[in-house]
């Protein structure tokens, strides 16, 4: 193993118009894990820095059939803000479903992390499984 290589941080975002669901991960594991939800994009930046996050993935709203949604104001407004302002690249993964996965895992309100948490796990574990 090349202990020389940087090992590669991810923040996973499940973007809501009320609420922002994340996930860390990173390449070494390949795991990503529930992070909390913030309710707006100063969270995140201070997020971004202390956990010194090396690329952002953010669920991008897809039509079942594959079809790309027509994002909303307040999504793109959100995207370039973050590009704009967090140094850090970010990516798009296909978000389809994962609200109602995140609500058929096994636990209880009290025991699980927020849907919109788990959504943004999904999400970051679907980007890395891929990679």
């Amino acid at each position: 193993m090349n202990m020389d290589k940087k090992t590669t941080r991810y923040l996973g975002i499940d973007w809501g118009e009320k609420r922002i669901g994340l996930a860390l991960g990173d390449d070494e594991t390949g795991i990503a894990t529930p992070c909390g939800v913030v309710d707006s994009v100063a969270g995140i930046l201070d997020l971004t820095k202390e956990e010194e996050i090396d690329k952002i993935i953010i669920g991008l709203p897809v039509k079942m059939s594959g079809a790309k949604n027509e994002t909303s104001p307040a999504f793109d407004k959100f995207v370039k803000y973050l590009r704009d302002n967090s140094g850090v690249p970010v990516e798009f993964m296909d978000e389809r479903l994962t609200s109602k996965a995140a609500d058929a895992l096994p636990g209880t309100k009290k025991t699980k992390a927020a849907r919109d948490s788990i959504a943004a796990m999904l999400i970051l574990q679907a980007y890395l499984d891929k990679s």
